[in-house]
Order: C-alpha cells, then sequence, then structure tokens
C-alpha cells in the first residue's frame, strides 16, 4: 500500500491542501479541467493510507456511474487494493442501496422495483383516466414533470395540504393516487429513491445513527448540481461528525430544471461555519486562450464565488468564429473542418458537436451522412432503451416483483398471445375493486374473461412462474437466455444479451457481494440499466465523431470542440430571454461548453435557421460580445448587442411571424428602410423592408433581442432612434 507522502507526489499544491485535510467541512472550488477527480480519488486513498478512516468508513458520491468507476478503480490503482468496503456510487444508486436494507421500516417490500422515465409516465397516464382527469389539461409528461419537482424539493402530497388553488388542489389528488399505485405495486420512481431515504433518516433515528457512524467522512462531487433533497439527505448524514468535503463548481451549475440549487454550494460556508475552502485553477486540458475566453464569457455573472483559470500550457490557436447563412451553411462548414481534421490522420473521436437543443442535429446529421462520416447522437436511443429490450427488462422486474403493474402491462401479451387490450382493462378493474394487485387478479382469474382468455391468462401465469424458478439460481445470464427462448422473443438478440449479462456477472458478482442484505445479482443488474445517464453511454462511440446538447457534454472533454446554434434564442435559450437568473444559467452552459475543448474550440451561428417548421432571424448570441477581440478568430469587427443587419433577408426564406396590428396615425411619413426604431415590446431594431402604402404598410424589423417581425406600421407605436 502507499504511504500518504507518496499518495500527495505529483499533486500541486492546492490539491496536496485538499488531500490533506482530515476533520470538519471542505469546500474545494475547483475550475474546469483542474484535476478534481485525482484530488478526490486521492484524498479517499489518503484518508486509508494515513490511517484517518477505515475504507468501510468513507462514502463518495458522484453523479454518473461512468464517474464512479472511474473514481473506484484510481482508488484500486493508488492502494494497490485494500479499498474492500469504500462506497463510490451515485446519489441514486447510494439510496437504493440503503432501501434495500432498510424500506420494511416504511411499509415496502425489499424487492422494489425501480420505475424509470417511460415507467413513469405510463403509470401518470393511468392515474389520470382512473381519475377521469382531461389529459389536454393535464398532459402525462407535465404531470410527471410536476411530481417529480416536487420530489426533488422533498415534497409528498401531504405537504400539499394546505393548498387552497383548485389547481393545487388537483395536483395533490393527482399524486396522491400516483404515489398510491406506486406503493400498490412495491415500486418507486427516481424521485423517491432520495426523497424516501431522506424520509428514512428523519422518521426513524436509529437507522440514520447507524449510518452516520458507519460513514465517518463523505465527500460529494459536483456539489453545485445538488437539489434541495440531495442537500437535506448530506445534512443528515453528515450531522454528527461534519466531515463533508465538497468539491464543485459554481461556473458550471447547469441544472436548474432538474430543481439544482446554486446556492448549496455559494451558501456552503455559512451552512457549515468554519468550513476550508480550497481553490483549484491550475487547468489541465485546455489552451490558455480557451480558457481566457471561457473565463470573459462567465465574469459577466453576479451569481459566483469567483476564481482564475492559468495553464502553464505554452501557446494555443485563439478561439475561431464562424457566421453561416443558415443552419445548411452552419452544417457544412463543420463538416467541411472535420474532413480537413481527418486527412491531417485525425482521429474524427477526437472531435466532438455540441449543440443547446437535439432538435439542431438533423441539418449536421444530413451534413455527415452526405460525406459517409460516421457518427453517434448521445443522448439519443440507447441499447437498453430499445422497445425489444425493454420488454426483456420488463420479465425480469415482474419475476423479481410480481407486484410490478407498469412491467405486467408490458409484457402481459407481449409477444401476442391473445391478451387484448380490453381484456386487461377489465382485469384491471377488477384488480381496483378487490384492492388487489394486477398479478394478483391474473392469478386468480379475475376479471368476467372469456373461456378462451382466461385459457390464455393461465398460460402466462404458468410461464412467469416456471421463469420465476430459474431467477433462484446464481447466474443470471442462463435464466435471461431461457427467457427469450420461452417467451418466443428477441431470438436475435439473445447472443448479445447474453454477452452482456455474462460480463455484467463477471464484473459484478465479487465487488458486491456481502453488504446489501436482500439485495440480489437480478436486482443490482435492474438498477444498474435503470440508472444509467446519457453521458453513461459515451464510452463506446468507437471512431465516431459525437454529436451531444451541452448538457450531456459536461465533464467530458474532446481536442476539438465545435458549438453551433450562438445565436439569441437558441443559445441562450428564448426561454430564459426574460430572467436574469437564467441568462446566468446559460451562460454557465457556454462556459461548459467551451471548457470542453482541450486544443480547437470553434464557435458557429446562422444568419437564419429554419427550426420546428418555421424560419428563425436571430441575432448573434450575446456570449460571443463577451469574448475579447485579441481572442477570436474570424469575427467581423467587434460583436455586440445590438447587432443591426445592413440588408434584407431574401424574400423566399420562408414563413415569417406577421404581428400585424400596431400604431401609426393615418397620413405620417412612414419610416424608412434602414431606420433604426424601438418598439415598446420588442425593443430596438432596424428596419428592413417596408411593404404597401397608408394604413397598409408592413415593416419587416430585426429587431436586436426578439429577432425579424413583421408589423402593421398603423398600430406599431415607433419610435425613431436616430
Amino acid at each position: 500500500m502507499a504511504t500518504p507522502e507518496e499518495i500527495t507526489q505529483g499533486l500541486n499544491p492546492e490539491q496536496a491542501e485538499a488531500v490533506r485535510h482530515v476533520e470538519g467541512p471542505l469546500l474545494v472550488l475547483a475550475g474546469a479541467g483542474s484535476g478534481k477527480t485525482r484530488m478526490l480519488t486521492h484524498r479517499v486513498a489518503h484518508l486509508i493510507a494515513s490511517g484517518a478512516a477505515w475504507p468501510h468508513e468513507i462514502l463518495a458520491v458522484t453523479f454518473t456511474n461512468k464517474a464512479a468507476r472511474e473514481m473506484r478503480e484510481r482508488v484500486e490503482r493508488l492502494l494497490g487494493g485494500g479499498t474492500r468496503g469504500v462506497w463510490v456510487s451515485t446519489f441514486h444508486s447510494t439510496c437504493v442501496r440503503i432501501l434495500r436494507r432498510e424500506i420494511s421500516q416504511l411499509g415496502y417490500e425489499s424487492s422494489f422495483a425501480i420505475y424509470d422515465s417511460d415507467d413513469s409516465l405510463a403509470l401518470a397516464k393511468r392515474v389520470l383516466k382512473a381519475l377521469d382527469v382531461d389529459e389536454k389539461t393535464w398532459p402525462p409528461r407535465s404531470v410527471r414533470a410536476a411530481i417529480d419537482r416536487l420530489k426533488n424539493r422533498g415534497m409528498l402530497p401531504a405537504d400539499l395540504a394546505q393548498e387552497s388553488s383548485l389547481h393545487g388542489r388537483r395536483l395533490r389528488e393527482i399524486y396522491q393516487r400516483y404515489q398510491m399505485e406506486l406503493r400498490r405495486a412495491n415500486a418507486l420512481d427516481f424521485g423517491d429513491l432520495l426523497l424516501l431515504c431522506t424520509r428514512l433518516f428523519e422518521n426513524h433515528p436509529g437507522v440514520l445513527a447507524e449510518y452516520q457512524r458507519r460513514w465517518r467522512f463523505v465527500l460529494v462531487d459536483e456539489y453545485q448540481d445538488t437539489n434541495p433533497i440531495q442537500y437535506r439527505w448530506l445534512r443528515l448524514l453528515t450531522a454528527a461528525h461534519r466531515n463533508l468535503c465538497v468539491v464543485g463548481d459554481e461556473d458550471q451549475s447547469i441544472y436548474r430544471f432538474r430543481e439544482a440549487d446554486i446556492r448549496n454550494i455559494l451558501d456552503f460556508e455559512k451552512d457549515f461555519p468554519g468550513a476550508h475552502v480550497v481553490r483549484l485553477e491550475q487547468n489541465y486540458r485546455s489552451t490558455q486562450p480557451i480558457l481566457s475566453a471561457a473565463s470573459a464569457v462567465v465574469a459577466n455573472n453576479v451569481e459566483r464565488k469567483g476564481k482564475r483559470l492559468f495553464t502553464q500550457r505554452g501557446g494555443g490557436e485563439r478561439v475561431r468564429f464562424y457566421e453561416a447563412a443558415d443552419e445548411r451553411g452552419e452544417a457544412a462548414f463543420v463538416v467541411g473542418d472535420l474532413l480537413r481534421l481527418r486527412e491531417t490522420g485525425e482521429s474524427l473521436a477526437n472531435a466532438a458537436i455540441f449543440y443547446r437543443t437535439h432538435a439542431q442535429s438533423r441539418p449536421l446529421e444530413e451534413e455527415l451522412l452526405k460525406y459517409n462520416l460516421p457518427y453517434v447522437v448521445v443522448g439519443g436511443t440507447r441499447f437498453y432503451d430499445r422497445a425489444e429490450v425493454k420488454d426483456a427488462l420488463a420479465y425480469l422486474r415482474a419475476l423479481r416483483n410480481p407486484a410490478d403493474t407498469e412491467s405486467l402491462l408490458r409484457i402481459v401479451n407481449t409477444p401476442a398471445r391473445g391478451i387484448g387490450r380490453t381484456s386487461v382493462e377489465r382485469v384491471l378493474l377488477a384488480a381496483e375493486e378487490a384492492q388487489t394487485t394486477f398479478w394478483d387478479a391474473l392469478v386468480r382469474g379475475l376479471g368476467a374473461l372469456s373461456p378462451a382468455t382466461q385459457k390464455r391468462v393461465g398460460e402466462f401465469v404458468a410461464l412467469m412462474r416456471e421463469l420465476a424458478r430459474s431467477l433462484e439460481g446464481e447466474s443470471l445470464a442462463q435464466p435471461l437466455a431461457q427467457l427469450l427462448e420461452r417467451t418466443g422473443y428477441l431470438r436475435a438478440l439473445e447472443a448479445e444479451n447474453t454477452v452482456a449479462v455474462e460480463e455484467f456477472e463477471r464484473q459484478n458478482r465479487e465487488s458486491e457481494a456481502g453488504d446489501d442484505g436482500p439485495r440480489t445479482l437480478v436486482d443490482l443488474f435492474l438498477e444498474q440499466v435503470t440508472l444509467l445517464s446519457e453521458a453513461d453511454g459515451l464510452e463506446n462511440t468507437g471512431a465516431r465523431i459525437p454529436l451531444m446538447t451541452v448538457h450531456v457534454a459536461k465533464g467530458l472533454e474532446f481536442k476539438h470542440v465545435f458549438v453551433v446554434g450562438l445565436e439569441e434564442g437558441i443559445f441562450p435559450h428564448f426561454a430564459s430571454l426574460e430572467d436574469p437568473s437564467a441568462i446566468e444559467e446559460e451562460r454557465r452552459l457556454c462556459y461548459v461548453a467551451m471548457t470542453r475543448a482541450m486544443e480547437r474550440l470553434t464557435l458557429c451561428n446562422a444568419s437564419l435557421r429554419r427550426m420546428h417548421g418555421s424560419v428563425r432571424y436571430n441575432a448573434p448570441s450575446r456570449f460571443l460580445a463577451e469574448i475579447p477581440d485579441e481572442l477570436i478568430v474570424g469575427r467581423r469587427g467587434r460583436v455586440a448587442l445590438p447587432v443591426p443587419r445592413e440588408s434584407p433577408p431574401p424574400r423566399d426564406a420562408g414563413p415569417r411571424i406577421d404581428y400585424s396590428d400596431s400604431q401609426l396615425a393615418p397620413g405620417e411619413d412612414l419610416p424608412g428602410v434602414g431606420q433604426r426604431v424601438e418598439h415598446p415590446i420588442f425593443g430596438a431594431g432596424r428596419i428592413m423592408e417596408v411593404v404597401g402604402g397608408g394604413a397598409a404598410a408592413k415593416a419587416t424589423i430585426r429587431f436586436d433581442r426578439a429577432g425579424m417581425k413583421v408589423i402593421k406600421l398603423k398600430y406599431a407605436q415607433l419610435r425613431l432612434l436616430d
């Protein structure tokens, strides 16, 4: 085993300071590419090697399975073994392991199922139907999102008891029924994992004390992305010893839509008095021009603690900027650059294309296909998201937990066995009336089915019982192969699945054994599949060019990065334009995108963009204006807001939004093309075209922030600016 001195060798002074800190709260402000994973792994190793903690007294929490696996492997390499007992896991996986052991105290069985987003959506639809709620008024996706937000805030239906509005009372009713159905199915959704674990700690002090004694040292990565319920969970877990080390970067807090609260990291010193603070500012990833440009952008934010990133790497080219005529020209430029990179012998896997939303990927994909360049859309349909694979997983889940109604509904007639929708609805209704599970209703023959259908239901029940017996052994691959064969399903994928499961068994049979109570290999397999994140799917992209949203790109790095769509309304997103706090998050998102680049960063936008069936004329993103001239090349002069266009858009550019009714007194002189004007809603802009005359005159105006609009001058309330 390495000595404490050997473990700190090669660390910079700030990293070593954070690694050597032992007792009390520690805040590590780690800038992009500053070696935070190295610091965290060395800190875990140092706690063990110095004798400050036994391995089982350490819990390290990350946000992705990939990061957890990487951290675990690094600690093992540092110590050469001796790490058995250290828990390195995601928030959700940690809570699952606790709940498998303790959830009986909350009235659930340890074999509970974990519903993914598709399962939760299906349940939300079923609840709305049962409550006779119109889906047009309450869209199921919105309902699921609202429930998820409440859970991330730590709220159960009872916490909405004071709601007096009709909307609030209805949401409470839906949420209450949703939770009741989850309980009946012995299932939890993602939000329940943190919420129920926190409630377990709050309502069962003995359980909390046990885990407080067990984990004397808690380390948390990406602390800026924690939400209220994660914050509460951590405060409870570390209240007795306060040995909480959090690592994060407020400039990379980009998950407000998941209820992440930047105040958690900004207020850490207030929440944990006496906290020691270390800043990691030396960057090991990017060249100085890239770092300086990204820092210049994010420096415009108010909600930050501040840091100065620097690198000891010499040289580096300036950030490149390209403005295309439209989105196809933008895609052509990016692909042309990739072709030139390939000609130099560069692997295409070293380059990546980032965009703000998935809707921007289509022209890029079409251009890549045109030149036969291999690519992968990260965050698209993953192997475990494919319908046929989810069906196989639903069989496993239903076998492990027969009360799992959503899994049974998915497979009861898959593959087709003559149990139609009407029959299924009859059984569901009978189960509701009998206050029992869907599986129990199938076993008992409830639902007044025809003799032929009842026979098929009996055959399905017999099949499930036979398959359940096959899962009682220690292997997982063999019963899965039997499942595929007996159901007549997934024949083409049987070998692929079996190999994948065998590899899973090899990696997990030893490392996860001995500490999880009733947690079986089937449980572990289903948990890992269900809790995979989008970024976890990036590992086997081969020589393909990854395309992804900036949110997915967080935590990754590439030699060459292209960021497309830097336009007002695209990036920053239009939903943020009226909210200063949201604009700050968009700016942080831009900072994240820029700091993924190691050697070359290219920023692109388009004068005209076709999206969602319409044409947009967007002003260049304000973030471009925040990059100093000496750090960017390709910009025609200083990009600033406002940025008027001096030439009118092409007449065949497609449909425009027509705000037809404005205010101009009859007989007044019409403003001319090129005139700068101000509108009471859209702000300042320049008239690009005027058509018609008198009361019928319309002007095409390019507004600095609102883009291109067509407005009837009679009602415009325009004020001349020059």
